[in-house]
């Protein structure tokens, strides 16, 4: 007879203990995960949430600038009413699957949403996260484009330094060479184009001829690939991966023609930008998209529980009605009745507590305060939207990238334990070029703002010296 051991977890509740129990049983996402355990750096360990504040288990306090990596737009204050929200809906019904069946709680999720979407997106598909979005997007891409008669669109473009997910379908958008080298060709055939680093800009160019020459580089691409060959073009409204990459004028309006001109459906990927991050409900407001499809999850329920979403619009919906038609795609927790009772609620606590409304009048104050980094030598640039931006950091005046080592110790050696320090959660990333990344909670007041603005300027400051040090060690 096979015995159950039961585990004693008031055992692992002090912080020395779950440190030791994180080393031998938890696989970190995205980390080193050998840099941390007996010998290594200590784990950071959240154990409490507050307003746009969280505590660790030695009970120190940080100001969450990177809303847990785009997710907690409304903070930590909510749980007492999201838990009442799921405490009804569990009571009620625990789990049922939208295969061939439905909950209320779907139904309802979906038709609000379809009230926020952009224009024309009225259909709901519900997954569980970004990744499965980016995937349900190609599958509904696909079979639009084979109920019409053509099966041999089966290439996308994408963007490069993109982050469109890890799953395998989803990494073929990902314009991120290293994060697919290890897993071999990827199942999907996409070509991928230049982005709109407005720091540094395809051909040194900016404005409208910036936006040219971005369309003309696609336009070059799809010609290349062929015409008839393009299912899908997908991009971020505002491009996270590289640092808040805002686009030039009229950029998101040549997508729209150069979509229609070769029959691929246009994609928008929310995922992050989606759900008030840089202003409106979502980011395609912001710069003139139009998409067939809009994907979506993070703020969807503001961390509350996992779900995400992709909107579609009626026409690519449409084969899908077809007499003896099956949609060939399905999730076994999409849509699940607890997360989407938990989201419908978001949905009312923006209305009712006027999310959208605070990112509006805070947008211009956060851009000031940050711009006022501009002063401190390290600093480069400074880019983004509404409560989502990056910090471009320089090794001189002229804007020179640091080389390979040099962001080794300034982006995964000084940076971390230095943001801790000074109290703030915020993002050192490496694509290359190096940023650093705010996006706090959207209930953020003006106190916090600037709270958040003046920790990042004492730890760039002491950023600066310490790349200038290091330079001068080398040299």
């Amino acid at each position: 007879m096979t015995r159950v051991r039961l585990v004693d977890m008031a055992a692992t509740t002090t912080h020395d203990d779950l440190q030791a129990s994180a080393h031998e049983h938890l696989l970190l996402h995205f980390a080193r995960n050998g840099a941390y355990g007996p010998g290594g750096r200590e784990l950071l360990v959240l154990e409490r949430g507050e307003g746009p504040y969280v505590w660790d288990t030695r009970g120190r306090r940080y100001l969450d600038g990177l809303s847990s990596l785009f997710c907690a737009q409304l903070g930590y204050s909510y749980g007492e009413e999201m838990a009442q929200v799921a405490s009804e809906q569990l009571g009620r019904l625990a789990f049922n699957t939208v295969w061939a069946t439905a909950h209320p709680a779907a139904i309802e999720l979906a038709e609000a949403l379809a009230h926020v979407a952009p224009d024309g997106l009225q259909k709901a598909f519900f997954t569980n996260g970004g990744s499965e979005s980016v995937e349900t997007a190609w599958k509904l891409a696909r079979h639009f484009h084979v109920a019409h008669g053509q099966p041999e669109r089966r290439k996308a473009i994408a963007r490069r330094t993109a982050y469109h997910g890890v799953t395998l379908g989803a990494l073929s958008f990902t314009g991120v060479p290293g994060y697919k080298e290890p897993f071999g060709a990827a199942p999907i055939d996409v070509r991928h184009v230049s982005n709109t680093n407005p720091f540094r800009p395809l051909g040194g160019l900016h404005g409208e001829a910036l936006t040219r020459a971005l369309l003309d580089e696609l336009d070059a691409a799809i010609a290349e690939e062929g015409p008839d060959e393009i299912a899908m073009i997908i991009a971020e409204p505002i491009q996270n991966a590289g640092g808040c990459l805002v686009p030039p004028p009229g950029y998101w309006a040549g997508l729209r023609a150069a979509a229609d001109r070769c029959g691929a459906l246009l994609v928008a990927d929310e995922v992050i930008t989606g759900f008030g991050r840089v202003g409106p409900m979502f980011g395609s407001e912001r710069v003139g998209a139009r998409p067939d499809m809009v994907t979506a999850a993070k703020g969807l329920t503001s961390a509350y529980a996992p779900m995400g979403a992709v909107l579609v619009s009626d026409r690519v919906a449409a084969p899908l009605y077809d007499e003896g038609r099956t949609l060939l795609h399905g999730i076994t927790y999409g849509g699940h009745p607890l997360a989407a009772a938990i989201a419908r609620r978001n949905l009312d606590v923006f209305a009712r507590d006027g999310v959208l409304d605070n990112v509006a009048a805070l947008e211009g104050h956060l851009h000031a305060r940050l711009d006022e980094l501009r002063a401190l030598p390290i600093v480069g640039d400074v880019r983004g939207a509404g409560f989502f931006w990056a910090i471009e950091l320089v090794a001189d005046a002229e804007g020179a990238t640091f080389d390979a080592d040099e962001r080794e110790a300034l982006l995964r050696g000084f940076l971390p334990g230095r943001l801790l320090e000074a109290g703030i959660i915020a993002r050192a990333d490496d694509r290359g070029d190096s940023v650093l990344q705010i996006a706090p909670p959207l209930v953020s007041d003006r106190a916090v703002l600037d709270e958040l603005v003046d920790a990042l300027a004492a730890v760039l400051d002491d950023a600066g010296r310490f790349a200038a040090e290091l330079r001068a060690r080398r040299s």
